[in-house]
């Protein structure tokens, strides 16, 4: 029996991948080695990882909410820290909601939500055709839209929405270069970049927003710590009343806007 290739060999993989700078080099380790059907595939995986690109595009899925998410190349790989969004929305969700996910990427945040409401209509939308296929497969009882913010709705869903999920790109132009390779290299720029003060995208969704709102519904989008007050003036701006949302332990911030348009003695 001829001795096994070193990439087979699971601490010869967490040595390659530790070297590289990977945090949780066991786990990754036996990921791909879960994943790989040939100890040539595994090389290959691991040389990719080692060279920067993200876990989630080699294996094809990500962990989110307790559900995989299929994730193609080049698309934006779902963060743990979003999961404060999903909580938040399905918290303000009445029954039968109606649920928009805009700049949905893989359409993760929008698949959390599927699953947990009562009998929601949930639309996702995305500019980037590579996200919006990728939806697509994540989503198939949910409709999935092409086009800029929301340009990309129909307009039937003007006043009705009750539930508006924002995963804005908020990484301010300058600090992309600081990001780690694989966001920086490996997703699209679409999905990071937020313009000079990381708020341009989340200030043309709150602009927007009380239009699709119902009454009584609520948008929420996440930003940076250092953005809250920015953020929150931009939601008081666009009529909604705002309320910010931490978890310490992944470091999320979500800004949440209510409207309470239609509402008695408003």
């Amino acid at each position: 029996m001829s001795p096994a290739p070193p990439a087979a060999d699971q601490a010869a993989v967490v040595a390659r991948l530790r070297a590289a700078g990977c945090v949780f080099a066991e786990e990754e380790a036996g990921l791909l080695l879960a994943g790989a059907q040939s100890a040539t595939e595994l090389e290959e995986l691991v040389r990719r990882r080692v060279g920067g690109e993200p876990l989630e595009q080699l294996l094809g899925w990500a962990e989110f909410c307790g559900l995989r998410i299929a994730v193609a190349p080049g698309v934006f790989v779902p963060r743990r820290r979003s999961e404060l969004l999903v909580e938040q929305a399905a918290a303000l969700a009445p029954s039968s909601a109606v649920v928009v996910d805009l700049c949905c990427g893989s359409g993760a945040v929008a698949a959390a939500l599927t699953a947990v409401l009562d009998r929601p209509e949930v639309h996702a939308s995305d500019v980037d055709p590579a996200a919006v296929a990728c939806a697509r497969r994540n989503l198939p009882q949910a409709q999935v839209h092409a086009g800029d913010l929301f340009d990309a709705l129909p307009a039937a869903l003007r006043g009705r929405v009750d539930v508006l999920v924002a995963n804005v790109p908020y990484v301010p132009t300058a600090a992309i270069a600081l990001m780690p390779p694989e966001a920086r290299d490996h997703e699209p720029r679409v999905a990071l970049d937020g313009g000079d003060d990381g708020l341009r995208v989340a200030g043309r969704v709150v602009a927007g927003a009380g239009q699709w709102l119902a009454a009584g519904g609520s948008l929420l989008f996440e930003v940076g710590e250092a953005q809250v007050s920015a953020a929150t003036a931009l939601v008081v701006d666009g009529g909604l009343v705002p309320r910010i949302v931490t978890d310490d332990e992944t470091g999320a911030t979500v800004v949440v806007g209510t409207s309470f348009r239609g509402r008695p003695g408003q």
